[in-house]
């Protein structure tokens, strides 16, 4: 009695359409759900900064903070800081690729 019993559920649960989901998604929608998803994305800008500015200027630099979209870097050495301000612009396009949403909108060198 208990295998046919075990054998219909597992006939019916054939039966459904459930699909697989990619574990991508999943991870998406559920940080949705927590309202975390933009917290998690300000954390990967910062935690990509030196992968995205490269180890020359990963050395000289630390990426401090984001508040309401302005990225705060701590620069080195007043030289480095006046390069990178030309820089900003690239670096706050290429850290928001990276992220796949714009996170960033001004970045100010310290």
């Amino acid at each position: 009695m208990k295998a046919e019993r075990a054998v219909k559920r597992r006939t019916e649960a054939k039966g459904r359409k459930h699909q697989p989901v990619h574990i991508g998604s999943a991870m998406a929608e559920l940080t949705a759900a927590l309202g975390i998803d933009g917290t998690l994305k300000r954390y990967a800008v910062l935690a990509g900064w030196a992968e995205v500015v490269g180890e020359q200027i990963a050395r000289v630099t630390e990426p401090q903070r984001i508040e309401n979209g302005v990225l705060f870097v701590g620069v080195k050495t007043a030289p480095w800081r006046a390069e990178l301000s030309l820089q900003r612009m690239e670096i706050q396009k290429k850290l928001n690729a990276a992220v796949g949403k714009d996170v960033v909108r001004e970045i100010r060198f310290r």
